[in-house]
C-alpha cells in the first residue's frame, strides 16, 4: 500500500519555516538591530506557530501530555526569555510565548468540552466568554503578543478547515488583529507619486500563504524532532543572549 504524497507543505515544513523566521526576528532583536528586514520577515513566524498549535490540539493522542510538555518548556524558557528581553533572571513585565499558547490550548479544550453537549447557544455563549477572557488574561498576564496573541490562535480554531468561508475569515481577523490592534512601526513608501504607510506588523499576514498551502499531513516526524521543536525556543534564546553579552 503506497502512502499518499503530500501536495503542499506538511506540518514538518511549517515547523521548520516558523523556527527559521523566529530566529530571524530574534537575531534582529539582539545581534543585528540595523537589519530591519529580519524583523519584517520574522513577523510571519507567530501566526504559523498559532496555526500549528490548533492543529496539534486536534492531532495529539494525549492532550494532557501535550499541554504538560508545553508547560514544562514554558517554565524552562522563562529565564532565557527574561535575560534576553529584561536583562534579568526575573522579569515580570513580559512572559514568553509558550504561555500564550497554553492559554489558547486551555480555551480550545473548554469550548470543545461544551460542544459535546450539542447545544449551539451554549457553545456560542461559552465561545464568546472565552474570547473575552483570553483578551483580558493575555493582556493582564503580559504574555508575548498579549491578548491579541491568544486571539490569533483562536482565529485558527474558529476558522479551522478548508471551507470557502474559513479563508476570508482568517484573513479578516488577522488583518484586524495585526493592523488595528497590534499596529506598530510604519514604513513610508512612495508608489506612483503617492506616499503609503506600510505597517510592520502587517507582514504577519504573509503567514497565510504557507498556512493555506498546508496539505494536512504531518510529514517527517520523530520523538527527536518533537523535542527539537520544543527545545529550540529556550536554547536559541539563551545562545543569542550569551553571544550578545560576550561579543557586543
Amino acid at each position: 500500500m503506497t502512502r499518499k504524497k503530500c501536495e503542499g507543505i506538511s506540518s514538518f515544513g511549517l515547523h521548520v519555516l516558523a523556527m527559521a523566521l523566529m530566529l530571524c526576528d530574534h537575531l534582529w532583536a539582539t545581534l543585528f538591530p540595523a537589519q530591519e528586514w529580519l524583523t519584517c520577515i520574522g513577523r510571519v513566524a507567530f501566526p504559523i506557530f498559532a496555526f500549528l498549535i490548533v492543529e496539534g490540539y486536534f492531532h495529539t493522542s494525549d492532550l494532557k501530555k501535550y499541554m504538560g510538555r508545553m508547560l514544562i518548556f514554558a517554565l524552562l524558557s522563562e529565564v532565557p526569555f527574561n535575560l534576553l528581553y529584561g536583562s534579568s533572571v526575573i522579569y515580570p513585565l513580559h512572559q514568553n510565548v509558550l504561555w500564550t499558547f497554553l492559554i489558547a490550548l486551555l480555551s480550545i479544550a473548554i469550548i470543545e468540552k461544551v460542544k459535546g453537549k450539542k447545544k449551539w447557544w451554549l457553545t456560542g455563549l461559552v465561545g464568546f466568554l472565552v474570547v473575552v477572557f483570553d483578551l483580558a488574561l493575555g493582556t493582564l498576564a503580559m504574555v508575548d503578543y498579549f491578548g491579541p496573541g491568544v486571539l490569533t490562535v483562536m482565529v485558527f480554531y474558529f476558522f479551522r478547515g478548508r471551507k470557502w468561508w474559513c479563508f476570508p475569515g482568517q484573513f479578516a481577523c488577522l488583518y484586524y488583529i495585526n493592523m488595528e490592534i497590534l499596529g506598530g512601526y510604519y514604513y513610508p513608501v512612495q508608489i506612483g507619486g503617492f506616499e503609503l504607510d506600510i505597517v510592520q506588523q502587517g507582514f504577519a499576514l504573509l503567514a497565510l500563504i504557507p498556512i493555506w498551502l498546508y496539505c494536512g499531513r504531518q510529514g517527517y516526524h520523530s520523538k527527536a524532532f518533537q523535542y527539537v521543536c520544543y527545545g529550540f525556543y529556550p536554547v536559541h534564546l539563551l545562545l543569542l543572549y550569551l553571544i550578545w553579552q560576550l561579543f557586543l
